[in-house]
């Protein structure tokens, strides 16, 4: 067992650490103040093949692996840690899904241009009614009109929805089958019918937009039907497997962050004679933090390991976002307190980690799904991988597990 980065990955590892230095911290700041959206830098980030880590070269990515993304999103997270969210729309969730049951022709139309930067994507699942209940809560339907089917209803919550270019949205076909009456479709976002509104969030920044969906007799043609009718809950669960490492990775660095903050002001901050970072309790916050984050980031790139070797780890992916996610919060909420009354003040960054926590908490599936999921797969009651997936093969020598 190698716990050692490799040479490639530790040059990947500072070229990640000197593009977000030199591109995103500069701005980073007035971005989340002013609500720019980073576009620029997401065409930059796909330029140099970070968002086209986990896809092959015949449709634009760098087939870098996820260990190497895992290294990049932690590096740019550190820096802004909203602009992560780029790499779960357009690294993973909407391209993965299309690329791993798509078309040929929708790979080339759809992926490439997202993994390369030039296109902003969006993953449509959640319902104002339905929140984590992903079957139950499905209300917006798709009725098969000729060679189009006209969609209505409603998504909240979606990341990038007012930016994006088009994305992949679910839906029920045939509400009476359950999860087996769902379908994903790719909608762009230019369609008639379609329009998407940001909503006003708190503590979070402003560059990177949350939004709703509202589709009415929204008309997308069959062409669009993302792999088969109704298959569409297992496409999107399937997305979901490999989006929680992106939002996994996301917490590990809003956790360093968040840590190395607290490091650096600690070192600064004089109280009754000294610098508090020689106080016990200071010191005791700083090592329970240091243990979680160096925890957290084993959890994933063991995550990261299995999916480069082939596998569709969701019991450890569940795993590394619910650990990750949690040690976030719990890292921002130590940084604001070592702060103390600075740590509401706009002037430092640590303001907006406590919210970026919240965020990567309920991304990909909330705690309580996390632990339902995981306590589930210990007691036998569920299983967490539910049998074979297609799988990306990012090297000719990955051979697929057996079961």
């Amino acid at each position: 067992m190698d716990f050692t980065l490799s040479f490639e990955q530790k040059t990947i590892q500072k070229l990640a650490r000197d593009f977000a230095a030199k591109e995103v911290l500069p701005v980073a700041a007035k971005y989340e103040k002013e609500g720019i959206f980073p576009r620029d830098i997401i065409r930059k980030m796909g330029e140099l093949g970070f968002m086209g880590c986990a896809f092959p070269e015949e449709i634009g990515g760098s087939e870098l692996g996820f260990m190497n993304m895992v290294l990049i999103i932690e590096e740019i997270t550190k820096v802004m840690a909203s602009l992560g969210s780029a790499f779960n729309m357009n690294a993973m969730t909407c391209p993965y899904a299309i690329a791993m049951f798509g078309t040929d022709e929708q790979k080339q139309k759809y992926v490439r241009p997202l993994i390369t930067g030039e296109k902003i994507g969006y993953m449509g699942l959640t319902e104002p009614g339905g929140g984590s209940d992903v079957l139950g809560g499905m209300k917006t339907r798709a009725v098969k009109d000729g060679d189009y089917y006209v969609l209505n209803g409603s998504k909240t919550f979606i990341t990038f929805a007012t930016e994006a270019d088009w994305g992949v949205l679910y839906c029920k076909t045939d509400p009476s089958k359950g999860h087996a009456g769902i379908s994903g479709f790719i909608i762009e976002t230019n369609t008639p019918g379609f329009t998407a509104t940001r909503i006003n969030t708190v503590g979070m920044g402003k560059a990177v937009p949350t939004c709703e969906i509202a589709l009415e007799d929204v008309r997308v043609h069959k062409d669009n039907l993302l792999g088969e009718e109704n298959k569409g809950f297992g496409y999107a669960m399937t997305a979901l497997d490999h989006g929680r490492i992106t939002v996994a990775t996301r917490a590990v660095g809003l956790a360093q962050a968040s840590l190395d903050a607290a490091l650096k002001y600690a070192n600064e901050r004089e109280a009754f004679g000294q610098k508090i970072g020689k106080y016990q309790m200071v010191q005791r916050l700083i090592a329970e933090t240091i243990c979680d984050v160096e925890a957290a980031r084993l959890l994933v790139y063991r995550a990261a390991y299995l999916m480069d070797c082939g596998y569709v780890p969701t019991r450890e992916s569940s795993i590394a976002k619910y650990f990750a996610a949690e040690t976030s919060y719990k890292a921002s909420q130590v940084a604001v307190e070592i702060f103390g009354g600075y740590g509401v003040c706009e002037e430092y960054p640590i303001s907006l980690y406590n919210g970026q926590a919240q965020l990567v908490r309920t991304g990909e599936g909330s705690p309580n799904i996390q632990r339902q999921l995981i306590a589930q797969d210990a007691l036998g009651y569920k299983k967490a991988s539910r049998g074979n997936r297609r799988i990306i093969k990012l090297r000719s020598d990955i051979v697929e597990p057996e079961e």
